[in-house]
């Protein structure tokens, strides 16, 4: 890790920490575990502004911590927070916006996490897609330094606007195992082991109805013996993911939301943790099942390949026959899934919540210095 640029002085930080409490996967996990980080670092007399409409009570944060909360929608939201941190912040980090950067008259860091709504085959959630297009560029201009969060997605920031690429750093995520147990009440809705499980947001670039299409390829005693677990809230466009999930009759269970306990011991119990996404920024769940110990059969492209590395198996996302050809080789190989076990959580210990605690703290540092 290359060493930080030093800071003058104590910084004052301003993160944009909405969606602590406001998304319950994805981007929130990622402003949860970055908080949890610096929080667990030595005191080094860095003080961090949380600005947020609600506060999250769950972050075992001290005293270095104050929340700033704003009761306003977007954009107005953006507007208050961007001229309360001018007055009281020396750096501010965008966690999930692009918005802010652009309204901030002191330095910004955004952090990036997949350019997806600029492909039109990822088929994004439209609101979202339209705000991103009209924010990155102005971002782009504005910002003091990006954090992507794989070389991928830092390589697709550059060829979209090639000025950023001397202001990128590249920050990995990380995987936590919860400490919190299960509640009786999970307990008894969690099936036991030996089921395909897939997991993520039912929204189309997750290309779960190509995995119905693999699924029901297997051989009825293969199928009767791994039924498809699928854990994930509503997204959009969910008409043809829901029917080919209800094509499948008893066969599929869908579990919608979980709480992290129960989506950990759900890594834990299953055969095969099956991730066919057309496109993914980073990819945190295949990083999370490979912390617990599955055996990952994941897609070959995008950042895909750069978590999973030679700790799992890959199989092209746009062909059935091959999700087919290599879901069936797992379900009937145990030895090869032992093997990968392994593999799987040697290699989920090369990323960590520290770690890009780190890199974006340096991000900050670095542009805290800059005119």
């Amino acid at each position: 890790m290359s060493t930080p640029e030093a800071s003058p002085e104590p910084l004052t930080i301003g993160i944009d920490a909405r969606a602590a409490v406001e998304v319950p996967a994805g981007r929130g996990r990622v402003v949860r575990e970055l908080l949890r980080a610096l929080a667990a670092r030595a005191p080094d007399g860095h003080r961090y502004v949380l600005y947020a409409r609600e506060r999250w009570h769950e972050g075992d944060l001290d005293d270095r911590f104050t929340w700033r909360t704003i009761a306003a929608r977007d954009p107005w939201w953006h507007l208050r927070a961007a001229l309360a941190a001018n007055g009281e912040c020396d750096v501010f980090l965008s966690s999930n916006s692009y918005l802010t950067v652009s309204l901030l008259r002191i330095p910004a860091v955004a952090i990036v996490h997949d350019l997806l709504a600029f492909d039109p085959a990822m088929r994004a959630n439209r609101r979202s897609a339209i705000v991103e297009r009209l924010t990155l560029g102005p971002a782009a201009r504005r910002a003091a330094g990006f954090v992507a969060v794989s070389r991928t997605t830092a390589h697709a920031l550059a060829a979209r606007h090639p000025g950023t690429a001397s202001r990128t750093v590249v920050a990995h995520l990380g995987a936590v195992t919860p400490v919190a147990s299960l509640t009786s009440e999970e307990e008894a809705k969690l099936p036991p082991g030996g089921f395909v499980l897939a997991v993520g947001t039912l929204e189309p670039r997750k290309n779960l109805p190509r995995l119905v299409q693999a699924y029901c390829t297997l051989e009825e005693d293969l199928r009767r013996g791994h039924p498809l677990v699928v854990v994930g809230a509503l997204g959009w466009k969910t008409g043809e993911t829901l029917a080919a999930l209800r094509s499948l009759g008893t066969r599929c269970l869908p579990l919608g939301y979980v709480s992290d306990a129960a989506l950990a011991e759900l890594y834990r119990r299953c055969a095969v943790f099956c991730y066919p996404s057309l496109g993914e920024g980073f990819g945190l769940p295949v990083l999370e099942a490979m912390a617990a110990g599955a055996a990952v059969l994941t897609s070959n492209v995008s950042s895909l390949p750069e978590v999973g590395g030679e700790a799992v198996v890959y199989a092209d996302p746009l062909s059935v026959p091959s999700i087919a050809t290599q879901l069936r080789s797992l379900l009937t190989d145990e030895a090869r899934r032992k093997r990968l076990s392994g593999q799987a959580r040697a290699r989920a210990r090369e990323f960590s919540w520290s770690g890009f605690a780190e890199i974006v703290l340096e991000a900050l540092q670095r542009a805290s210095t800059r005119s």
